[in-house]
């Protein structure tokens, strides 16, 4: 009787998941005849020791294959992944590493090149990664695996939860879950080029 619950539970998990993946995929199909996703932002940065949020507006820009850049305050704070490469300026100061070098940005990497691509880049064998549609939102949270302890000491953030419109195909928000806090963009007025 254990035997055949265990085997039943991980079939309707399997359906779950096959069903989780086919969501996403119809969400974001419309990328596939895209090649330039333009859209407004609103970064919110909180901090948990802090009692008000820092709240600034920049654009959004997502270019075909792996190209997603997020420009604040007339550059001074940005958020640019360029294939590997990922680029942070905070206050003018340059921060970069790479998805090769740092692993907790390997999924990030892969996810985003997979949205720009329509879903044709599949994610189904991301450890890290859990899709779930909730209404018309399909979220998916990227929870990056550190290795060893140093590893988690030199993680700047605990997961990455990005929600995606079912109906539109936009990507409505990016949050950036840190130990002390978070880092939120929501993004309106998409343009699909």
């Amino acid at each position: 009787m254990k035997k055949l619950l265990s085997i039943v539970l991980t079939i309707c998990m399997s359906l779950n998941a096959s069903a989780q993946q086919s969501a996403y995929k119809k969400s974001v199909a419309r990328y596939k005849n895209t090649a330039i996703v333009t859209a407004s932002v609103v970064k919110t940065v909180h901090k948990n020791a802090v009692a008000q949020d820092k709240v600034t507006n920049g654009q959004l820009t997502m270019k075909k294959p792996s190209e997603v850049s997020i420009v604040m305050e007339g550059a001074k704070d940005q958020l640019i992944m360029q294939g590997s490469t990922f680029t942070m300026v905070m206050k003018g100061k340059k921060h970069v590493t790479s998805s090769e070098h740092n692993p907790q940005f390997a999924s990030f990497k892969t996810v985003f090149e997979s949205i720009l691509s329509g879903g044709m880049i599949d994610v189904s064998g991301l450890q890290d990664l859990s899709i779930v549609q909730k209404g018309s939102q399909v979220i998916l949270t990227i929870t990056p695996v550190a290795e060893g302890k140093k590893g988690a000491k030199r993680m700047l953030f605990s997961s990455f939860v990005l929600v995606i419109d079912t109906k539109t195909s936009a990507l409505k928000s990016l949050r950036m879950n840190e130990r002390a806090g978070y880092t939120e963009y929501v993004f309106t007025n998409h343009q699909f080029k």
